[in-house]
């Protein structure tokens, strides 16, 4: 233990815990009948006793319920034992006495979203204290499983009990069993909670539970979920999707790129947050991708899709009964696919797409929810290209713009899902779609100032850690206000500078977009390449020099507060360094940033447009906007 401690640099009083740990799990190899106890007290799951023993969970499962070695639940004393707490929070353990007073009381289980994370965020969290809210107006006992106590829901008073337990089948059932439920919810923890789906309804059937999984039915959320039974679903309904396919090796890769052709998405199934997705352009990234940047195997294979240049993509949010479905919000969003829907702004209404599109997407919606037999909340998510609408996926639970469509709309999205998971149908809860009069924009929060090492080009991968919201009757003044309440102001005063250096690909747009920068008063400095292509086009433009070359330089006027926004897209290698640079200056030196040519496009958009109007910001409650 000493040498260990030695070379670890660990506490020697951890390794000791640890080898207590090594030492258990021998003990239950040799008898498992006389350490199954100890065991359960210790952390032991059926699970991994199952994966010691050579036995499997539902074996361990049933021998624990035989021995009557069940889970007894305590109340977190929230009073350090002053006096008496009230507080109904409660953990598990395997000792004698139950503080857990179970009622007769019509009741329903919600899964919560778990630790908040990139990708998996606090907008579950909303969308469950909202069926928290639902349940409670129908008379329903509401409780919560959860085990991430920094958030609204596991507030002592959302709901009627709280269960701070690990979302595993295992400690879900547990709880289950002790209180019996009418109906257990798996909409409204994300991708955590709806994963627990088909096991929980397989093993509440084995059972023999009368607990029932309330909403979509598990078999068609699995549909959903299965690349391959909804590629055939989408055929079935003539809608289009891009081309796709799985590989479990090396070699099916190549035979799936084959046939669809590069460029290609590529990610592991089952994961949320856009993990180790990237988009692949030739077979040499392709072999790096496989061989090193994810482990394959037949029970977790890649997914391999066409990837849809310069597209615009669509997020959708609906709820639907089973017979009718409302469509929360159309979203579209600001930045191309080929950026985590995640971290891209987006924008209600959409302010680009033609009457024809809107329909199509309408009639997709409402045709895959009903085929679906969606009962609850349906994300979809779509790309536009050359006014070809295709499905990219579809998550048959809540999704992380649940929260920014209710507040866009006014339509509380969580809470009639949750009634119309109870049985209501949309007819009678009396709310309808609406023709939105004013726009709103949402934008992310990137945590790029805590993480040193990282740079800021956005893609695939996930990287937000928030968002805000940014509302007014036009476009131009809601974007604006969104960047700033995101923390990248934009510049207005007359004579600010603003340093655009893109890539070859992007110079045909950067040249509309300088004119609009130079109309609103704005000065440009650039790279050699930019500057000489804005000079052909006409437009006065200063020309810095490169960081390796010398003074004066983009970094020394950034350090002596010249330049107020910075606009630059990665090319070469040597560029792509000293982007990095420039982009790591900018967070550290808090100055605004862009680096995708949408972005750019509707922040010059929105530069000129309040310098238009005067350059005020109007304030008003969000009950305004409501009240027309």
């Amino acid at each position: 233990i000493e040498e260990i401690a030695e070379l670890s640099c660990i506490d020697p009083f951890f390794i000791k815990k640890i080898d207590k740990i090594l030492q258990q799990e021998a003990r239950l190899k040799d008898n498992l009948g006389k350490n199954l106890r100890k065991a359960k007290r210790m952390g032991f799951t059926d699970e991994r006793i199952a994966s010691l023993t050579g036995r499997s969970r539902k074996e361990i499962s049933d021998l624990r319920r035989k021995e009557g070695l069940l889970p007894t639940y305590k109340m977190v004393d929230t009073c350090a034992a002053e006096f008496e707490a009230k507080t109904p929070y409660f953990y598990s353990s395997y000792e004698s006495v139950c503080e857990l007073k179970p009622t007769n009381r019509k009741k329903v289980l919600i899964i919560g979203a778990g630790p908040i994370r990139i990708g998996q965020g606090i907008e579950f969290d909303y969308c469950t204290v909202h069926a928290v809210k639902a349940l409670k107006e129908e008379g329903i006992e509401a409780h919560i499983i959860n085990n991430n106590p920094e958030t609204v829901s596991t507030d002592y008073d959302t709901s009627d009990k709280l269960f701070f337990e690990p979302l595993t089948l295992e400690d879900v059932m547990n709880v289950i069993e002790k209180e019996n439920y009418d109906g257990v919810m798996v909409q409204f923890g994300g991708q955590t909670s709806v994963n627990l789906a088909v096991p929980l309804k397989k093993e509440l059937e084995r059972l023999g539970s009368k607990t029932v999984i309330m909403g979509t039915n598990p078999k068609n959320i699995d549909m959903a979920e299965d690349r391959e039974r909804f590629s055939n679903f989408l055929l079935r309904l003539r809608i289009p999707q891009a081309d796709s396919g799985y590989a479990t090796s090396l070699e099916g890769a190549k035979e799936v790129v084959s046939r669809i052709g590069f460029p290609v998405l590529v990610r592991p199934s089952y994961v949320l947050g856009g993990r180790a997705m990237e988009i692949v352009h030739d077979e040499e990234e392709l072999v790096r991708y496989m061989r090193e940047a994810v482990r394959v195997s037949k029970d977790k294979p890649v997914l391999i899709d066409k990837f849809l240049e310069k597209a615009t993509e669509i997020d959708v949010d609906a709820v639907c009964d089973g017979e009718e479905v409302l469509i929360g919000a159309i979203m579209e969003h600001i930045e191309e696919a080929g950026i985590h829907s995640g971290d891209s702004a987006c924008v209600i209404p959409p302010q680009s797409l033609s009457k024809d599109v809107m329909e199509t997407v309408m009639d997709y919606v409402r045709r895959i929810a009903l085929g679906l037999q969606i009962k609850g909340l349906l994300n979809i998510q779509m790309a536009v290209k050359d006014d070809v609408v295709y499905v990219l996926e579809v998550n048959p639970r809540s999704s992380r713009t649940i929260p920014y469509v209710a507040k866009a709309t006014g339509i509380p999205l969580a809470k009639l899902a949750a009634k119309v998971m109870l049985g209501h149908k949309l007819r009678d809860l009396g709310v309808k779609e609406v023709e939105q009069r004013h726009v709103a924009v949402k934008e992310v929060v990137l945590p790029f100032l805590k993480f040193t090492g990282v740079d800021i080009i956005l893609g695939p991968e996930m990287k937000s850690t928030g968002e805000v919201m940014g509302i007014d009757d036009e476009f131009d003044k809601a974007f604006f206000k969104s960047e700033l309440a995101a923390d990248n102001p934009l510049p207005l005063k007359v004579g600010s500078t603003v340093f655009i250096s893109v890539c070859k690909e992007d110079r045909e747009v950067i040249g509309d977009i300088a004119q609009e920068l130079k109309k609103a008063g704005l000065s440009i400095v650039g790279t050699e390449g930019t500057v000489e292509y804005l000079r052909q086009r006409g437009i006065n433009a200063k020309k810095l020099r490169k960081l390796q070359e010398g003074s004066p330089n983009v970094i020394e006027m950034m350090h002596s507060q010249e330049i107020k926004l910075v606009i630059n897209t990665p090319t070469d290698k040597q560029s792509y360094k000293d982007g990095s640079q420039i982009r790591r200056a900018c967070i550290e030196l808090g100055i605004p940033y862009i680096t995708t040519m949408q972005a750019a496009k509707a922040a010059a958009s929105a530069i000129l447009g309040m310098k238009e109007s005067g350059g005020e910001i109007e304030v008003k409650s969000i009950n305004e906007y409501f009240a027309k």
